[in-house]
């Protein structure tokens, strides 16, 4: 286990800081959610999932549906981790002729299994690729990374009131719980507790953890995909915006983060730092 954490820290350390370089090559984006969600992803791409990094296609894949298409950046970041985008490609983000466009688009990028944006549209989509893997008798799992402002769509509920119909046990859902979204908190904009509640309500196994506590990501990955019976199972996923970052995370509205040329080269060396301590403080261990 402590091998196993030590790999999910380096790999989290490492999306982090693609997202940052990315970020700095234009100055700006969805960063802040990036850095929240870089442990949920490393755990998902380099423990959970099962992929052909050289194959994006392989009909025996794992899906992963990135519902929430404005973190395309944070999505890239975890397939260059992969090794499903080389990482010499990260210099093009949002670029003219990039596969890596500001917002994610499955035309354009191999491992994006559709072009999200629109929110509320994933979990309907991972609902009828679950069925279909089902009716082809193909074991692998359909995850569906979604937001919290998410939860205002009524596509969501009706989806995932079918999955439960459909009793599918293929159908992971992962929620980012930042509470925040373009309008203001997304608790503010429109109330969603007592979240847990609400999903075991329409018949998901339900877990809610700290997005950012890697042995409880690792533990809760591990439970829904070894889950005994066939409900659809959702992990609740509270994260801090610009985690590892403690100048983002101080801001008040980092929804879209904007910052000084030099302050991305400032974030970069604190990543650095911090990840220095981790490996010292292990090595103690």
């Amino acid at each position: 286990m402590t091998s196993t954490l030590e790999t999910l820290r380096d790999s989290a350390y490492r999306i982090r800081r693609n997202a940052l370089l990315m970020g700095e090559v234009q100055g700006q984006g969805y960063v802040g959610q990036a850095l929240g969600y870089a442990d949920v992803l490393a755990v998902a791409y380099s423990h959970a999932m099962t992929i052909k990094p050289e194959d994006p296609e392989w009909e025996g894949r794992d899906r992963f549906l990135l519902s929430h298409g404005h973190y395309a950046i944070a999505h890239y970041a975890a397939l260059i981790e992969a090794g499903v985008i080389p990482m010499e490609e990260l210099d093009t983000y949002g670029s003219d002729d990039s596969r890596l466009p500001m917002s994610g688009m499955a035309t354009y990028t191999p491992g994006m299994e559709m072009s999200g944006g629109s929110l509320g549209q994933g979990l309907p989509i991972a609902v009828g690729m679950a069925l279909g893997l089902r009716h082809k008798r193909n074991p692998a799992f359909v995850y569906n990374s979604m937001s919290d402002g998410e939860l205002n769509e009524g596509s969501t509920w009706e989806a995932a009131m079918a999955a439960s119909h459909h009793r599918l046990g293929n159908l992971i859902c992962l929620v980012d719980i930042n509470n925040q979204q373009a309008d203001g908190p997304s608790s503010d904009v429109m109330g969603f507790e007592p979240l847990d509640k609400r999903w075991e309500s329409f018949g998901w196994h339900v877990q809610r953890i700290d997005g950012n506590d890697l042995p409880a990501v690792l533990e809760a990955f591990d439970i829904a995909r070894h889950l005994a019976d066939d409900k659809p199972r959702v992990i609740l996923c509270h994260t801090l915006m610009g985690k590892g970052v403690p100048f983002l995370e101080a801001r008040e509205k980092n929804h879209f983060i904007r910052v000084d040329a030099d302050e991305w080269q400032q974030a970069l060396q604190i990543l650095e730092e911090s990840r220095a301590v981790a490996h010292e403080i292990g090595e103690r261990a």
